[in-house]
């Protein structure tokens, strides 16, 4: 049976509702994904704040009608689309998409859509590649520390230097 017109009309609203909360869009081709393997992909992305769609083109078509921010996922809107839309950790999403994209080889990315850019399938990749929110802050962290270690020593070390160079120049005994 087919979904009758206010049935279309709600998941219009509640793909727009996502779409003005969401960071970044992903479009996936998930013909051959399972119903067990979706419900995977749902369960990975929300540890970071990314959910899984699966509509018709022509009601996602009518979700971004209008709206400048996600037009450009127009063209994308092409076959068989799962939506993946992040609000959040975008990093953290990307990862867990190509995460099971690995375990299961299947469902491949046609492109996305981040700060109204339109983003190839190599973008999502490098983004999914860059270090974690958490692995950037241990960095910056470790390099504070690190910086605040050698300045401590070197400030430790002037009146050091200048009491050996005063020892020195006393046994010289010159003075």
């Amino acid at each position: 049976m087919g979904r009758t017109l206010e049935n279309k009309q709600q998941i219009v609203e509640e793909l727009k509702g996502l779409l003005g909360e969401a960071e970044m869009a992903l479009v996936l081709d998930f013909k051959g994904l399972t119903i067990k393997e979706m419900t995977d992909l749902r369960t990975r992305l929300q540890a970071s704040n990314g959910v899984c769609k699966v509509t018709k083109n022509t009601l996602m078509r009518r979700a971004i009608d209008g709206d400048s921010a996600w037009s450009d996922l127009d063209s994308l809107l092409t076959g068989t689309n799962a939506f993946v839309l992040i609000k959040g950790d975008v990093g953290g999403a990307v990862k867990a998409l190509q995460s099971f994209q690995k375990d299961t080889k299947k469902s491949d990315v046609k492109g996305g859509l981040f700060e109204g850019k339109l983003l190839s399938p190599s973008d999502i990749q490098a983004i999914g590649d860059l270090p974690s929110k958490e692995v950037l802050m241990a960095q910056i962290a470790g390099a504070i520390n690190g910086l605040a270690t050698k300045l401590a020593v070197g400030i430790n070390e002037v009146p050091s230097g200048l009491a050996r160079a005063l020892k020195q120049h006393a046994e010289s005994g010159e003075g």
